[in-house]
């Protein structure tokens, strides 16, 4: 299954609220700059979402140029784990791990255990799936960080996607979906749906792995109609390409290509012609008698 999809899915975006007195608010305490930078991240975190990856570096580098002037480490911070997401996606790997480094680099300074340790996981996941590191090292580094994670769901969940994907690779197939479904049911109760929807295209890549095809298609199908509600092209045209796959590991020639075609017409409606030139390369590989 692609790598992109793991990496917009990433590009978790939380707030962090200040706290402020009654009084009336100076010119000064309007944080006006600080604001425009998580307005920016926040846009840059959708577009990375909907696959617009060059839009969205756009977005963030103005993000991040906000978040340097407001001297805010938490929004240096997100910006950069963001950033470094979407140049991973952009196929600039050396740009995106200083720039995850630098995030774990500033939040070393800003005295943030929790989120020293969320930027530490974002840095395991990229040598993870990059294949910098093993998944047994990726595993320890999640094990070490995880207990530090306390107050934020969506990091809680976050690191239970990184282990699930690390047991993965390892080969455990029962654990790494036992990890997945912990984060699964974090995003369903607090319907985080996009998430969610990834939560169930990962299980559905450890069943597929494990041989289990037909669960796999079931979690997929489930990836699909959470996606066609939140109008999530990108989620599902991975997830057609997805079917597609799995089908052809069954050696079901035709359903693969009627998957295929569901996701080439999408990413033909979204004007992602690399995409849509890889998908064409899985459909000349079909034949069907």
């Amino acid at each position: 299954m692609k790598k992109k999809r793991l990496f917009i899915y990433f590009s978790i975006i939380t707030a962090v609220f200040f706290s402020c007195s009654g009084a009336p608010k100076k010119t000064g305490d309007v944080f006006a700059i600080r604001s425009h930078a998580e307005n920016l991240l926040e846009l840059g975190s959708r577009e990375a979402g909907r696959g617009n990856f060059d839009n969205a570096l756009a977005i963030l580098n103005e993000s991040k140029r906000n978040a340097v002037l407001s001297d805010d480490p938490s929004v240096i911070i997100r910006c950069s784990l963001s950033r470094a997401n979407v140049l991973y996606s952009l196929g600039r790997m050396t740009e995106a791990f200083a720039e995850w480094e630098q995030a774990v680099e500033e939040a070393q300074k800003s005295g943030n255990a929790e989120l020293e340790s969320v930027c530490r996981i974002f840095l395991a996941r990229g040598n993870l799936v990059s294949g910098r590191l093993p998944a047994q090292s990726v595993l320890d580094e999640v094990e070490r960080e995880q207990a530090n994670i306390k107050t934020d769901k969506l990091y809680i969940a976050f690191s239970w996607q990184v282990k699930g994907l690390a047991l993965r690779a390892m080969g455990d197939y029962a654990k790494a979906e036992e990890a997945v479904k912990m984060s699964l049911d974090i995003h369903e109760k607090d319907i985080y749906l996009e998430n969610a929807s990834f939560d169930w295209y990962t299980i559905a890549s450890i069943r597929s792995l494990s041989g289990n095809t037909q669960s796999a298609l079931q979690a997929l199908d489930t990836a699909i109609a959470i996606d066609r509600r939140i109008e999530n092209s990108w989620g599902l045209a991975a997830s057609w390409r997805a079917v597609g796959d799995v089908y052809m590991k069954e050696k079901k020639e035709k359903d693969a290509l009627n998957a295929y075609n569901r996701a080439k017409a999408i990413y033909e409606a979204m004007g992602n012609s690399y995409e849509t030139a890889e998908i064409n390369s899985r459909i000349a590989q079909i034949k069907i008698n």
